[in-house]
């Protein structure tokens, strides 16, 4: 009964985000509150929850801090130069855009934080996805794919609780699956350069007059956007001697070029004072809040952050409450400045913690009530003796939908070791089996118990089942991959 009532759970709360029916955190509230009831939790299950709301006070604290010490730096214009170098080397085709989102995301994940990739890619990118009207779900569907699977990585957490579940040297895990890991990466760009090109194409369909207006010669009319001014397709057009400069249409948005893909002919055209189309954008070069003297400052402040962060000497939160409270003091010195700033951004920190405290629901009544444990031994139970050969194949399938569905703990520490030594009796070692179980992260990343993914959606305004329903069969075709390449290379081996 708890199995079924736990696999229910989980689907009614699937069915009801994505279709909208209820928003994430009425539907991680209500769901399991009701499920819980049925499962004969009772009264009790108010201490469930409380038990699991202790343990995500840490996070929300720190979510809530990194949120008011990274908007602050948008603010300020701490990002406005690396935005700028962004459009300098991408220009504006936004399959470019797209594929830099993908590539940025990556890279900032190799210090094994997410909820840290996912601001600074947010901060850096979602201004020019807003400034070109490209759509923000493209942005965290990239971002989670790109960070889920660098999160393999031995200081991302994931690997280094299967080694240790397991005994077993984290390097040991780790260095046979980096094949694996450049394959997932591959699979991630590929996407990404996939959806830069709907996206492209989207904005020539829904925008003509900006993006151009497809034709059978060359994809695009080379001609004059709506509203600019610039030559036609005779003279220096097409049939002239050569192109002339892509015009600049006067709304501010995109220019089209000859060759259908649109492009402006300076980076300052994206972020020109007098370009109006920014003023509703984070890099609004007339907003108030700048602080160009500070630059220097803030980029110290924040190198000393990120390095607190590495260095891990004293507990994260703590590092973002000190460093929101130096940067508002010496950037906003009155305290009317201060208020302001913690007012505007209390949305962004309203929506990431209500969804933190409302997982708390959900992870308390699983645990609570057994769920996760009838879950895990049913599965386990259900794989036939004669399918022991391939235990490790299975256990990187497993890891695909159980990370998603419960913590990282609770498979790596609960089911990761009942399952290696089912295998040890075919021969598969433990460390094969912590490298498929690790292979199931891009998936997991997209979790909505994970708090880092209610993060990016949050700072990118983008409804949980939106982002679920473009990210989720992507994030399965990434695990599958790396574990199809796991099992190529010999990091994975059949008994």
């Amino acid at each position: 009964m708890l199995v079924l009532l736990g696999f229910a759970m989980i689907a009614v709360f699937m069915v009801l985000i994505m279709t909208k029916k209820l928003t994430p955190v009425l539907a991680l509230i209500i769901v399991p509150t009701v499920f819980g009831l049925f499962a004969g939790a009772g009264l009790g299950i108010g201490d469930m929850v409380m038990d699991s709301m202790k343990s995500m006070t840490s996070t929300a604290a720190l979510l809530m801090f990194a949120i008011i010490y990274f908007g602050l730096m948008i603010d300020v214009g701490l990002f406005d130069p690396l935005v700028r170098f962004i459009l300098r080397k991408l220009g504006n085709d936004p399959a470019k855009v797209v594929l830099g989102t993908a590539l940025l995301a990556a890279a900032v994940s190799l210090d094994g934080d997410g909820s840290t990739t996912f601001i600074l890619t947010t901060a850096a990118m979602l201004p020019i996805y807003l400034r070109l009207k490209m759509s923000p779900v493209v942005l965290t569907c990239v971002a989670g794919l790109a960070n889920g699977t660098m999160n393999i990585v031995p200081w991302g957490g994931p690997t280094a609780r299967a080694a240790s579940a397991l005994k077993i040297d984290v390097n040991e895990v780790f260095v046979p699956m980096i094949p694996s890991l450049a394959a997932g990466l591959a699979v991630v760009l590929v996407f990404a350069w996939v959806l830069g090109l709907q996206e492209r194409n989207r904005l020539r369909a829904t925008q003509p007059e900006i993006w151009g207006v497809p034709d059978t010669a060359e994809g695009f009319d080379g001609g004059t956007p709506a509203g600019g001014t610039g030559t036609s397709r005779g003279g220096s057009g097409r049939g002239g001697s050569g192109r002339g400069p892509a015009p600049v249409p006067a709304t501010g948005g995109p220019a089209v070029g000859g060759s259908g893909v649109a492009v402006l002919e300076r980076t300052e055209d994206l972020v020109d004072a007098s370009d109006t189309a920014m003023a509703d954008t984070a890099l609004d070069p007339n907003r108030k809040t700048l602080r160009p003297k500070l630059q220097w400052f803030n980029l110290a402040l924040t190198v000393a952050v990120m390095g607190m962060l590495i260095a891990d000497l004293v507990p994260l939160p703590y590092v973002f409450m000190v460093g929101s409270a130096i940067a508002l003091l010496v950037n906003f010195p009155h305290v009317k400045d201060q208020a302001a700033q913690i007012v505007a951004h209390a949305p962004s920190i309203v929506a990431v913690v209500s969804m933190v405290m409302a997982a708390a629901v959900l992870t308390g009544v699983l645990k609570g009530t057994g769920m996760v444990e009838a879950m895990s031994a049913w599965l386990v139970q259900i794989i036939p003796s004669s399918m022991g050969p391939l235990m490790a194949v299975i256990t990187g399938l497993l890891s695909i939908p159980m990370t998603f569905f419960m913590s990282n703990d609770a498979f790596y520490f609960g089911v990761l070791p009942v399952l290696s030594e089912t295998a040890a009796h075919y021969g598969i070692s433990g460390a094969e089996m912590a490298r498929a179980s690790i292979t199931g992260q891009p998936f997991h990343m997209q979790s909505p118990l994970v708090p880092a993914i209610l993060l990016l959606v949050s700072l990118a305004k983008v409804d949980l089942g939106d982002h679920h329903k473009k990210v989720l069969w992507r994030a399965a075709v990434v695990s599958l991959v790396m574990l199809g390449i796991g099992i190529l290379t010999g990091a994975i081996g059949i008994g």
